[in-house]
């Protein structure tokens, strides 16, 4: 079994605590990734579940063991890193059976778990060259496969597309995604690309400074963040945010407008609705909640953004039809989608909708 168990992981280095009360349990099969800014203590995560760094404290449980101060080897794990590690003067064979080969196992074991793992990543033209010979896509796939061969109850994957063209991390990345379908094993991988994440993981755990900050789909990150991080991180282009007043479910945005909202409380807040979930038009009779002009657009074939520069002077980005042409200084105006518009306190703590309201 490839379940997986974090409880209570601190990491400290001198005087400053870099992990605080990390709390994970992911289950047998799943794809987990996390995900964070750099310097938020996701890679000193996977490391400590690798073994390759220790807990200050904490518990790390795999496949129902406690293996907190096993050897790596001994973890049943196996790890892609972000450099390949291939050996150079070795063949993709060779590189492919080494660990095998220095844990002793029967040679027929060996062959035959490097014709799945070449037969999976169609690596079979190549077993004869050496790294060099090779483009960076191919490498990683190297050392993915070299992965597979040790039939790992947990795979963990450290930032393995940051050194690819954008090109070759599209490829990989689909590889990645099919080889989890393929193989049916536990995957924790590690990014600071929110793209990643949100196309590969059945789950994403979102850290900042050592801390998580939530844990869900894809789809609950993005529609229903715990936080301001979140709501920042998850989205692309990013979620536009709008400071504002909130009374009486109404929130008023200083000089740029204000949204009647299904949320109770009083106070400063901060408005935050994604570029998908503005309306524009042209027509000042439309039903709007902000008037602003166009300052500049971006075509990208599938879809427009515009950007529009409200009446307090931010700029909020608008995601728009191919179809539709709009003017530089064209003045427009915007309404929010209420169901998605999101809310929070001074905080940065979500607000939720008043129990029983509808969105007005």
């Amino acid at each position: 079994m490839g379940n997986l168990i974090l409880r209570n992981i601190t990491k400290s280095f001198h005087k400053t605590e870099v992990l605080k009360r990390v709390d994970v349990e992911v289950a047998n099969g799943e794809f987990v990734v996390i995900v964070g800014p750099s310097g938020c203590g996701k890679s000193t995560l996977l490391r400590i579940i690798a073994g390759l760094e220790n807990q200050t404290s904490g518990e790390v449980i795999i496949g129902d063991k406690n293996v907190s101060v096993l050897a790596p080897a001994r973890r049943g794990i196996a790890m892609v890193f972000q450099s390949y590690a291939l050996y150079p003067h070795l063949t993709v064979e060779g590189n492919m059976t080494l660990g095998l080969r220095q844990a002793r196992e029967p040679a027929k074991i060996i062959a035959d778990r490097v014709n799945e793992a070449t037969r999976i990543l169609e690596l079979e033209p190549y077993l004869k060259r050496k790294p060099g010979q090779l483009s960076g896509g191919q490498r990683q796939r190297v050392a993915i496969g070299r992965a597979i061969t040790r039939h790992p109850e947990v795979f963990l994957f450290d930032e393995p597309l940051s050194n690819l063209d954008a090109a070759l991390r599209n490829q990989v990345r689909v590889e990645i995604a099919d080889l989890h379908r393929r193989l049916g094993t536990t995957m924790i991988y590690v990014t600071h690309d929110q793209v990643e994440a949100m196309t590969l993981a059945d789950r994403i755990v979102v850290m900042d400074a050592g801390i998580i900050q939530q844990i869900g789909t894809p789809s609950d990150l993005y529609r229903q963040p715990a936080n301001l991080f979140v709501a920042g991180f998850i989205g692309t282009p990013k979620i536009n945010l709008l400071s504002g007043r909130l009374r009486q479910r109404r929130v008023d945005i200083a000089a740029a407008g204000a949204l009647n909202l299904a949320v109770e409380g009083d106070g400063p807040v901060t408005v935050g609705i994604r570029p998908a979930d503005f309306m524009i038009h042209a027509d000042p009779q439309a039903n709007s909640d902000f008037t602003g002009r166009i300052v500049g657009t971006e075509y990208l074939g599938n879809v427009t953004y515009i950007r529009v520069q409200l009446g307090n002077g931010q700029t909020v980005v608008v995601e728009e039809k191919p179809d539709h042409r709009w003017q530089l200084d064209q003045q427009v105006f915007l309404g929010a989608n209420r169901a998605k518009v999101h809310v929070f306190d001074r905080a940065g703590i979500r607000l939720d909708a008043a129990p029983g309201a509808a969105s007005v």
